[in-house]
């Protein structure tokens, strides 16, 4: 995703900003109250600066200071001031101050007085113009990297479903069980969701909400026999939006290590509903057996993933908490979907 603007546009607007900024810097440069108006010759000194500030502006900032050249940024930069002193001590004043030429002692100093604050807020505002394009460009730069990582963290949810859902049709499949048509179907409808509707950055919590439905009377049939799964809905608001299979990461780390740790007395509860704060509430709960092939049920590839995604999509608006407590291994998430709505 890039938004980054034409150069030719970004060229326009800089040329524009710099007119500006040069007219109303001449203005405090020439105006004297208490000489209402402006001298004429005091073009030719502003010019002086203005032509200086240019040279600074366009040729040292980007070839010296903005490499961290600051020696040769230095030296230049004096040199160019010293120019802009001596075309106005040998050039400027002779021409237009003939008569006060050479009774100042400190002329030179003076000249650096009413040279150098000049320079400094046309070179000042060159600067912060660039400091802000460059901070729009890393922002731009963080986003495209964000959305990158969100597209790769989601490229991994399919293979990572199919994995856990093949093995289970073809054992149907091999006993040419009635219920075969039944999970290609449901299969079907779970994989079109998550190819068309995963894409989007949020989609409808609705939308989420059926297909999670979808995809445990999916998974149900995994454990046919072996155990209850329950899932409860509360209130869901029509005008709320999440993040797409946030939320099928947790129900199919709970069939698979349900199934996996023991044959029977299977008990998987999930719990979703918003509160008037627009706050989602979502619980998942599996029993599992200590003593089996789960003892690390906080690791792998979906929570890891599913972890990474919470932080990049919610940040600071989510709380996830897992823990295990008498055989019970148990989610609880909450998401703040109000400020998601906001975007």
């Amino acid at each position: 995703m890039n938004f980054k603007m034409p150069t030719s546009y970004l060229n326009a607007k800089e040329l524009s900003f710099q007119v500006v900024l040069n007219i109303v810097v001449f203005i405090f440069f020439a105006f004297d109250r208490r000489l209402p108006g402006i001298e004429f010759h005091k073009v030719f000194f502003f010019l002086n600066y203005a032509l200086a500030a240019l040279i600074i502006n366009y040729a040292l900032l980007p070839r010296y200071l903005y490499k961290n050249r600051y020696l040769e940024f230095t030296v230049y930069t004096t040199l160019v001031v010293a120019i802009v002193i001596f075309v106005e001590e040998a050039f400027l004043e002779q021409i237009f101050y003939p008569d006060t030429r050479g009774k100042k002692f400190l002329g030179v100093f003076y000249n650096l007085l009413s040279t150098m604050p000049t320079i400094t807020i046309l070179v000042g505002f060159k600067f912060a113009w660039d400091a802000l394009i460059k901070q729009r460009e890393v922002l731009e730069l963080r986003n495209s990297v964000k959305e990158s990582e969100l597209q790769f963290l989601k490229s991994q949810i399919n293979p990572h479903f199919l994995f856990n859902n093949m093995n289970n049709l073809y054992s149907y499949a091999v006993e040419q069980s009635p219920k075969t048509p039944e999970i290609i179907l449901e299969l079907s409808d779970a994989l079109r969701y998550m190819l068309y509707e995963g894409r989007a950055s949020f989609v409808s919590l609705k939308k989420e909400i059926e297909h999670i439905k979808n995809y445990v009377n999916l998974s149900k049939l995994q454990i046919k026999g072996r155990g209850e799964v329950s899932f409860k809905i509360g209130h869901i608001p029509s005008n709320y939006r999440i993040a797409p299979l946030i939320l099928t990461v947790f129900i199919e780390n709970a069939f698979k290590h349900s199934s996996s740790s023991q044959t029977n007395n299977i008990t998987i509860a999930i719990d979703t509903a918003v509160d008037s704060n627009g706050i989602l509430h979502f619980t998942c709960i599996n029993n599992y057996l200590e003593q089996s092939n789960t003892k690390n049920l906080d690791n792998g590839i979906g929570l890891d993933n599913v972890r990474k995604r919470l932080t990049l999509i919610y940040p600071n608006s989510h709380n996830l908490d897992i823990k295990t407590e008498n055989d019970n291994y148990i989610v609880s998430l909450t998401i703040d979907l109000s400020k998601t709505q906001e975007q």
